[in-house]
């Protein structure tokens, strides 16, 4: 039996999976680093550290993995091909990143006047709350209702609906709106609008 499972191990590449944890910290403080992207480049796949900078998950011997995190530089580890066994942890260190931004140079106003008149001619861009309050006026929904196509969940919904207004009415015939006082109303009031009218 052992044999067997020997044998599947190898087939199946069990042999070669590692279960790796580790920390991830930072190389001055050694403070753990929250919500840092271990990714996985072989297999386009990855996780995230959690709130106390701990990550776990499975890898092949031999795999190469990425830690990116903004304000450090990006760490590559390689997991050893010669593991004992099929668990495994690290502890990764993770040096900050210096950034040089340009030269800015503050100038004071000449005269009162002078910045009166930058304040009322300066333009200042739209921040994110008032940038989001006009991407959600009922103006632009409606706008973007009548051109953004439906995704598929839109659809889905759609499409169940049609099928249990069908099935609501199975095995007898539905009603017929010819008896209808609001549809006969909605007919005389298109009539009045000229709906029926041929367009040239």
């Amino acid at each position: 039996m052992a044999t067997y499972y020997n044998e599947l191990k190898a087939q199946y590449g069990f042999d070669n999976m590692v279960e790796l944890t580790g920390v991830v910290m930072s190389a001055d403080s050694l403070r753990y680093l929250p919500y840092v992207t271990v990714y996985l480049p072989s297999k386009q796949s990855g996780t995230m550290t959690s709130d106390r900078g701990v990550f776990s998950m499975i890898v092949n011997k031999g795999d190469t993995l990425e830690f990116r995190s903004i304000g450090y530089r990006k760490k590559r580890y390689v997991v050893p091909k010669d593991l004992d066994g099929n668990r495994f942890s690290i502890i990764q260190l993770m040096t900050q990143d210096t950034f040089y931004l340009a030269t800015t140079i503050i100038r004071p106003r000449i005269s009162k006047e002078e910045f009166d008149l930058a304040f009322r001619k300066m333009y200042i861009p739209d921040d994110k709350l008032e940038t989001a309050r006009k991407n959600t006026e009922s103006q632009t929904m409606k706008m973007l209702a009548m051109i953004v196509p439906k995704d598929g969940r839109e659809n889905q919904q759609a499409y169940q609906n049609l099928v249990a207004q069908r099935n609501y009415w199975a095995g007898q015939q539905p009603p017929m709106t010819i008896f209808s006082p609001l549809a006969w109303m909605e007919f005389f009031n298109a009539w009045k609008r000229g709906d029926f009218k041929r367009k040239r």
